[in-house]
């Protein structure tokens, strides 16, 4: 099991950054690439609570599959769950994370389309797909309290952003 898992996250890697190169290949404009995800799984007794195991792990499987696509920024909501989701890639490529607030997510969108930059947002399952949707200037789909497995990307050449729908391949079931 461990190897299917290392092979998709492997072959997803792979695939994000042939995608990435291809792009800055083919335009002069400015491009792009800002990643989004809900954090990790959460321990559900505690009021903020911290990660999981299983949590931990996807947050480490993030950051391998991130850490080649030339982050230059990462922000997550001032909650110790998201934070510890951003950790491990933060401590990879040596960057801080930047706090901010989920309360104007249109104002934050504007903020990082401006900023033209490879970014990774840690969020929440009700903020994510939201800021995705304010990104990427398209509908974007809700998700469940459940789901932690979806990886938002969207690339820009320009002005014009293109959404990529991700899964992370870990399953924690049978942990």
């Amino acid at each position: 099991m461990k190897l299917i898992t290392f092979a998709l996250l492997g072959l997803m890697s792979f695939l994000l950054l042939t995608v990435q190169a291809k792009a800055n290949k083919n335009s002069s404009e400015p491009q792009f690439t800002v990643y989004l995800v809900r954090h990790a799984e959460k321990v559900l007794t505690q009021k903020n609570p911290p990660l999981t195991p299983c949590g931990i792990k996807r947050a480490e499987q993030l950051s391998v599959m991130l850490e080649q696509a030339n982050i230059a920024t990462i922000y997550s909501t001032e909650f110790v769950r998201t934070e510890q989701t951003a950790a491990p890639l933060a401590q990879k490529l040596n960057i801080p994370v930047q706090s901010y607030s989920p309360k104007d997510l249109a104002g934050f969108a504007k903020q990082v389309k401006q900023e033209k930059k490879n970014t990774v947002i840690v969020g929440h399952s009700n903020t994510t797909p939201q800021l995705t949707s304010f990104i990427a200037n398209t509908l974007v789909n809700e998700i469940t309290e459940q789901e932690y497995q979806m990886l938002y990307q969207v690339q820009f050449t320009g002005d014009k952003a293109q959404l990529t729908l991700l899964k992370q391949p870990l399953s924690c079931e049978q942990d």
